[in-house]
């Protein structure tokens, strides 16, 4: 099962590779240009601790499954679960991006996986316990990106 999901995967990366130029381009740029700004617009939203505003860089139909496994389904839903995790769990840090990795599926759809880490200000480290790797599935609807799909995995050494 494992080798036949893994060629359908190749299959699909050897497609919509070829739909997209890889070099730089104004609908590539506009693409990078919306993912930064969903990205600090979900930053400034954690910051200030407010789940509506982070659940609206999502679509209306949109997936979260957060570091604890927790699946968030739906704009509505996201915006409440986020709530009660500011509201209970996270105590007011910040977002902090260490790298991305941006790869475009098609004209209309990209993934970005991206490392980051959660910083108490006003220190500039890292906590070790909040280093994170997740995948951001972005769609152009309606000429607009938004996030349809959003995996937050900790990452944690193997014993």
């Amino acid at each position: 099962m494992r080798t036949h999901l893994t060629a359908i995967a190749a299959a699909v990366l050897l497609t919509a590779s070829a739909s997209l130029p890889a070099q730089a381009g104004p609908p590539r740029d506009d693409a990078l240009a919306a993912f930064a700004q969903i990205r600090d617009r979900q930053a400034d939203a954690w910051y200030r601790e407010d789940g509506a505003a982070f659940a609206a860089t999502f679509t209306e139909d949109a997936d979260v499954v957060a570091f604890n496994g927790d699946h968030l389904r739906t704009r509505d839903g996201i915006a409440d679960g986020m709530q009660y995790y500011f509201d209970t769990y996270i105590d007011h840090t910040r977002l902090h991006t260490i790298d991305e990795h941006i790869r475009f599926a098609g004209p209309n759809l990209a993934v970005i996986v991206r490392t980051g880490c959660q910083l108490v200000p006003p220190s500039t480290e890292c906590r070790p316990d909040s280093l994170s790797r997740n995948t951001n599935v972005m769609v152009k609807r309606h000429g607009r990106w938004l996030q349809e799909s959003f995996q937050n995995t900790r990452v944690m050494a193997l014993p």
